[in-house]
């Protein structure tokens, strides 16, 4: 995310220091279990409408 969004991912919202990972979950039935635990969904949230077609000029 650094490369294309310049985004330090592992940088503290709080005091601007340097986060550590300490574990990733890659099983994706503990993914599920996880976020049900937390009462979100692991499901995308639908999109939303189409923006409106660009009026067409005379």
């Amino acid at each position: 995310m650094r490369r294309v969004l310049a985004l330090d991912v592992l940088a503290c919202p709080r005091c601007g220091g340097r986060l550590r990972v300490i574990a990733t979950v890659q099983n994706p039935a503990v993914v599920r279990t996880i976020l049900a635990h937390l009462g979100l969904s692991g499901a995308a949230d639908p999109p939303g409408p189409a923006p409106p077609a660009p009026a067409a000029m005379p």
